[in-house]
């Protein structure tokens, strides 16, 4: 994945209020014996152990701005406190107040505690054996929303351009909408009908789908991505962003066809890594805002999002026959029970399912 300060979303959107209202408490909190801690880190110094800590451990550039977000929410939720002399009790009142007054869902209480724990861990090296002591929320079990085939249909209608081929690879692909942004001219492969997918979620590469039907507008988007690049390589030359690890081996690969986006931004940027003129993908909140606008003209109830395309792609293909680990490698799920959830909103007919109250 790229890691980009400009690429990155604010990951607290839609889960909390902004930053000012996350004021210290009022009350007192007793902190506990730690065993071996880190000394000297605090505030901007701590912040970039953090992100240190986790580009060693290569995380991803979302879980960075993701734990960095949090870190910072929970030291200022503190007031400044010493981190070095928290510890359970202090770590214990911030992850209440998300869940009592703030009201945040299960899995965002889970990020937040799994952020400050790494803190705890890696950077001010403490010994969690507090961590019994913290409660953890339950998460729901929740089933993914599916459209149907003619919804899936419906909402493409309704859609036109490059937002409209990309929904169509998210459905066709199967791909996630930051797999869908980060494509590059190299990984769609014509002649195997394969989509190559790179550095995907946990860091891992699969294979997936080219669907027939889309190779030759995908052709044809090509032909405009690479007239804009023609186009880029006049006077100054504009790169696309590359991983700095890429740059450090192939220095020429911002300027090569191959690593060109699938789908670029029409507006061009100042690098920050190489301070070059450069060309990013396009803003995931493009398409998010297509795809929504989309699924409100055609009607359907369904809180139908980008992300919904791949659940209604898994879905069809187990409604098709196809067998579940193909299934699974085609998703890139670690563990097929992940995938066994589509098992369960597959309709009744593709099943063989027949509902008693019509044998009546």
């Amino acid at each position: 994945m790229v890691r980009h300060k400009y690429a990155a979303e604010d990951p607290s959107t839609g889960l909390l209020e902004p930053d000012e209202a996350l004021a210290p408490p009022t009350h007192a909190h007793v902190a506990s014996p730690a065993a071996t801690r880190q000394p000297g880190l605090a505030g901007e110094q701590l912040i970039t152990a953090i992100r240190n800590a986790l580009r060693v451990r290569h995380y991803s550039g979302r879980t960075e701005e993701a734990y960095v977000g949090w870190a910072k929410r929970f030291l200022r939720f503190h007031g400044g406190q010493d981190p070095t002399e928290m510890g359970p009790a202090e770590v214990r009142a911030f992850i209440n107040d998300l869940a009592v007054k703030r009201g945040v869902s299960a899995s965002t209480q889970e990020q937040a505690l799994s952020a400050i724990l790494f803190m705890f861990k890696e950077v001010l090296r403490q010994d969690l054996g507090w961590v019994q002591l913290i409660v953890r929320a339950k998460k729901p079990k929740r089933l993914p929303v599916v459209m149907t085939r003619d919804e899936v249909k419906a909402v493409l209608n309704e859609m036109s351009g490059m937002t409209k081929l990309m929904a169509q690879m998210l459905y066709g692909s199967g791909l996630r909408l930051v797999e869908c942004l980060e494509l590059r001219v190299k990984d769609i492969e014509f002649g195997s009908d394969m989509v190559v997918v790179r550095g995907g979620k946990g860091e891992k590469d699969r294979v997936t789908l080219l669907p027939a039907c889309l190779k030759e507008p995908l052709r044809r988007h090509l032909e405009r991505v690479r007239a804009l690049f023609e186009q880029d390589r006049k006077g100054v030359p504009v790169r696309a962003v590359v991983p700095s690890a890429v740059l450090r081996k192939y220095p020429n690969a911002g300027i090569e066809w191959g690593w060109q986006f699938v789908f670029p931004s029409a507006h061009t940027i100042t690098d920050p890594e190489t301070e070059c003129l450069a060309r990013f993908h396009l803003h995931e909140a493009t398409l998010q805002r297509a795809v929504k606008e989309a699924v409100r003209r055609s009607g359907i109830a369904k809180q139908a999002t980008c992300h919904t395309f791949r659940h209604s792609f898994a879905t069809h293909l187990l409604e098709g026959g196809y067998n579940i680990r193909i299934v699974q490698r085609l998703l890139g799920h670690r563990d097929v029970r992940t995938t066994m959830i589509y098992t369960h909103v597959a309709g009744s007919k593709e099943l063989g399912v027949r509902s008693p109250m019509d044998t009546l």
